[in-house]
């Protein structure tokens, strides 16, 4: 409830200009410091939250029984290890992009306290066993590494620290992504957390970034041979119960990060040639149940797609009129934020967050 009163008034201003954008084609809205000082609070109010926590471990004897805190003790928060990850992200963005959050001390001592290099050392041992190497297969590796990007990316003296200690488990993923892709015969088109096509965007964006010529290329590579004859994709079929991804809308996600533009057009033309009308619509995701830890998927969903949208939006003037669907889908769902139990606020910030880097980027 504190929570909820801490963020609803600034939400609820954003909410309306949202509106406003998708009624009358206005400027979309975008990520301000007043809205970072109200998100903020959902990463913190998690990242160290111990219980409820959804382990996702396979047990190999008794030992393995221990407190997630014992088995993770960076990412034991936010109820599960990829929603502890991206809550670290979250505020490592946000710290990033608004030096002057209210907040600002407090993310750090949070950071300071759990980005250390012995307990990185710790999440490393869990990975290295045999019986984990799944564990997080891919949807939690892409978040670790875009965690790891993000504190690259942060021109600040402490944020060279945390990146060094993050540095060998993100290591240890890249060469979890290198061995695992060669044996991956079929991508995974669901909503879900096992989406081949989300699973390597992150992943190839830190590729790109921190200049990793071989997880690059390797993701290229199975990106084309997953998806480059792929047409007529069925959004019509989307959303499943439980989705939180668009499988047609992620591969365009990715497939335009792997592309060059001319053959990323010609592609896109085939695979849903009706994004290209003026007149396209797209239903947003409705949810039956927020306190549902799987039903309130949904409004994740709705900001997922907002930011493959508006990526396609931002670069490609043709495709500019998916712009006031993206805001459709985000003035849907971004009022429940603060109105969801925990089972949507432990994560949902962090898609929020996400959707609203990419209004104008």
């Amino acid at each position: 409830m504190k929570i909820r009163s801490i963020i609803s008034s600034a939400l609820l201003l954003s909410v309306s200009l949202f509106t406003q954008a998708a009624d009358d084609n206005t400027t979309s809205h975008s990520l301000t410091l007043s809205e970072a000082n109200k998100l903020v609070a959902l990463p913190l109010h998690c990242v160290e939250t111990p219980y409820p926590y959804k382990t996702g471990i396979v047990l190999g004897s008794a030992d393995d029984l221990k407190e997630p805190s014992a088995l993770h003790p960076v990412f034991y928060g936010c109820f599960d290890w990829h929603s502890a990850a991206h809550g670290y992200w979250s505020l490592v963005t946000l710290l990033r992009q608004f030096s002057g959050l209210e907040q600002a001390d407090q993310v750090k001592a949070v950071l300071k306290r759990n980005l250390t290099a012995d307990k990185v050392a710790r999440e490393v041992d869990f990975f290295s066993k045999d019986i984990n190497d799944s564990f997080e297969r891919t949807y939690g590796w892409a978040w670790l590494l875009k965690l790891s990007d993000e504190l690259h990316s942060w021109q600040d003296p402490k944020a060279k620290e945390l990146a060094a200690n993050l540095q060998p488990l993100a290591d240890l993923i890249v060469e979890r992504y290198i061995n695992f892709l060669p044996r991956l015969v079929y991508p995974v088109r669901v909503g879900e957390h096992t989406n081949t096509a989300f699973g390597l965007s992150f992943a190839y964006d830190y590729a790109v970034n921190r200049e990793h010529k071989e997880l690059q290329q390797l993701i290229a590579k199975r990106a084309k041979d997953y998806f480059l004859d792929d047409k007529n994709c069925p959004i019509s079929w989307e959303p499943s119960g439980y989705d939180f991804l668009s499988p047609c809308l992620e591969e365009i996600g990715l497939m335009q990060r792997v592309l060059p533009e001319q053959k990323f057009l010609t592609w896109l033309e085939k695979f849903m040639p009706q994004l290209a009308a003026p007149d396209f619509s797209l239903a947003v995701g409705e949810v039956g149940d927020r306190t549902d830890g799987k039903l309130v998927h949904l409004d994740g969903l709705n900001f997922s797609r907002a930011w493959n949208l508006y990526a396609l939006a931002n670069q490609f003037p043709q495709y500019a009129h998916l712009r006031k669907i993206a805001d459709k889908h985000m003035a849907h769902s971004y009022p429940n934020l603060i109105g969801d139990s925990y089972e949507g606020g432990h994560w949902l910030g962090s898609f929020a967050i996400q959707a609203l880097n990419q209004t104008q980027q």
